[in-house]
């Protein structure tokens, strides 16, 4: 596995403590210091974790700009979740322009 297999975390220490013993590269950035740390990731993963409070501190347009860039990234729940991760199917239907 090289450096850029292994999935790096954006979370904070008590969620990265899991993913760690995973395997898994942990960047615990106090909450200001998000868009730095996705940008440090970003350059080296191909696999991007961040936690929805994490998330909810990055502009709209990097997480786009990463997935475009073929960097897989996915907002996962953190341990004292206070803010739920985004609804796939919701987000798919707006795409399609289907509303329930």
């Amino acid at each position: 596995m090289t450096e850029s297999d292994t999935p790096i975390l954006i979370g904070d220490e008590l969620s990265a403590a899991g993913y760690r013993l995973a395997g898994a590269r942990v960047l615990s950035p106090p909450i200001e210091g998000v868009p730095a740390a996705f940008e440090e990731a970003r350059r080296g993963a191909r696999f991007i974790l961040i936690t929805t409070e994490y998330a909810a501190r990055l502009p709209r347009e990097a997480l786009h700009d990463a997935r475009r860039a073929g960097v897989f990234v996915a907002i996962v729940p953190a341990v004292r979740a206070a803010v739920a991760p985004p609804d796939p199917g919701a987000a798919l239907r707006r795409e399609l322009g289907v509303q329930e």
